[in-house]
């Protein structure tokens, strides 16, 4: 490493004395300033803001040599020979532009890291999909861990890629987070095996349409070596499937499907309660593994259960074996916020599923339960509503209302379920999910479960969705006292 000569199997680069720019400072930027830095590159960082924060940043590596430019990120510094982004950065920014007519190459945080490993690195397990994207991977380390493996959920969560490709700790095998914007920016990625979860409409605005988007969530499969993993009940166009037929994977790379139904040969899916393996077993035309029970993955909703077995394939495709994924699943606590039981009030639960920020995982969210107070409403970020509302009709006991776009929202529920009665919160302050609770509490019955599942953006009304879930769960502990 300390050479500043890095060798990829098809590509190689030397960093000493190279003129590279990093775009934009934050979680991305500031640690691949500090490793090409360390490589002996001459770095230049530029970034839009200048504010605070960033002043800092700024600060911090400028004591190390590193040139820092803020509040202008559209101009290509002179001699730049190439450029490493952070991943929201848009393809269509002045820079790149820029770039393009110069013949710079521009990478990712995720290109310069799968460029920066050694050569014993440790393969990547890696998983994309428009929702279940974290969920999934944390599942995967579970079971990893649970095999006895050295390993990290790296990516958007966990470890920094780069801190997990060039630092001290040693890794048996690598379970990757990769959001659509990391993928468009990383070319060279070959992971070991991969999956999608799921294609929705998201992210249009960045990557201008639904195929391109597709087609950036595509690029995980690229070169895999053992494994594609997809969703056989998608039934988006393009499917998760239609993404592996159209891959370059190395030869013997299998096709791994699965299902919430009966696994077919080559597939992974649920029998009578049962995750079961058609995929990694011997003479798969006749037998399956049983793997683990439904009531092992927390929460068992069906979405979860997919995730489940997604994960599931992509450990067996390691090699691991049934009893590490049984005993990983049940080791797997999700995080806060994600169809998170918070209590039962006379005897109504209380369900927190605020990281449903898009139609297609409130779509998920609300398929988990039988009777339902829907809380919804935010930032629609362009979303239309119909299709959620008339898959979810029969199974809505009322709604509550809240945020910017509820009108939307409103107007959907109207349309196709208008014998559910509709509480429309007029307020867009945080003391409105308080409210928004108590209209929910009035309107459900014992039996019902009362969902916070958004279907919005929360920028509306909290910093985040965890703020928005931590609103809901402290109104229903007032509930409860």
């Amino acid at each position: 490493m300390g050479s500043g000569q890095v060798t990829d199997s098809s590509v190689s680069f030397d960093f000493q004395g190279k003129h590279v720019t990093v775009a934009g400072l934050g979680v991305s930027g500031v640690p691949a300033a500090r490793v090409l830095h360390g490589l002996g590159a001459r770095v230049t960082v530029v970034n839009d803001g200048d504010d605070e924060r960033a002043r800092a940043q700024a600060a911090d590596l400028e004591a190390l040599g590193v040139s820092v430019r803020l509040g202008d990120g559209a101009t290509l510094p002179e001699g730049t020979e190439l450029i490493v982004t952070a991943p929201g950065w848009k393809p269509d920014k002045p820079l790149f532009t820029a770039a393009h007519e110069a013949g710079v190459p521009v990478w990712g945080d995720v290109e310069l890291a799968w460029r920066l490993r050694r050569p014993e690195a440790a393969p990547w397990l890696a998983v994309t999909g428009t929702n279940g994207k974290t969920t999934t991977v944390q599942m995967l380390a579970s079971i990893l861990k649970a095999a006895g493996l050295r390993t990290a959920a790296v990516g958007n969560i966990g470890v920094s890629l780069l801190d997990a490709v060039t630092g001290d700790e040693e890794y048996d095998v690598l379970a990757v987070e990769l959001s659509s914007y990391q993928l468009h920016w990383a070319p060279s990625l070959r992971a070991h095996s991969a999956v999608v979860l799921n294609l929705a409409p998201d992210h249009l605005d960045w990557h201008g349409s639904m195929e391109a988007y597709a087609a950036d969530k595509g690029r995980i499969y690229e070169g895999n070596q053992v494994a594609c993993v997809y969703n056989v009940d998608a039934t988006d166009k393009p499917s998760t499937e239609d993404l592996v037929r159209e891959a370059d994977v190395e030869e013997g790379c299998r096709a791994i499907g699965f299902t919430l139904g009966s696994p077919a040969p080559s597939q992974l899916g649920v029998v009578d309660g049962i995750l079961v393996d058609r995929a990694f077993v011997e003479d798969r035309q006749k037998n399956a593994q049983e793997l683990a029970e439904v009531s092992d993955v927390n929460p068992p909703a069906p979405h979860n259960i997919a995730n489940a077995l997604a994960a599931a394939g992509l450990a067996r495709a390691f090699g691991v074996s049934a009893a590490a994924v049984r005993d990983g699943l049940r080791a797997f606590t999700p995080d806060a916020h994600r169809i998170a039981h918070v209590a039962d009030v006379d005897g109504v639960a209380y369900v927190d599923d605020s990281k449903a920020t898009n139609t297609h995982a409130a779509e998920a969210s609300l398929a988990a339960y039988e009777s339902i107070v829907w809380i919804a409403g935010g930032l629609a970020k362009g979303a239309t509503f119909d299709e959620l509302v008339t898959g979810a009709a029969k199974r809505l006991r009322g709604a509550v209302l809240v945020g910017a776009d509820r009108a939307l929202i409103r107007e959907a529920l109207a349309r196709h379920a208008p014998e559910v009665p509709v509480v429309d919160l007029d307020r867009t302050d945080t003391g409105a999910m308080l409210q928004a609770v108590q209209e929910a509490q009035r309107l459900a019955r014992p039996g019902d479960t009362v969902l916070l599942a958004p279907a919005c953006a929360s920028m509306d009304m909290f910093t985040n969705y965890n703020k928005r879930g931590d609103a809901f769960a402290e109104a229903v502990r007032e509930l409860g006292a």
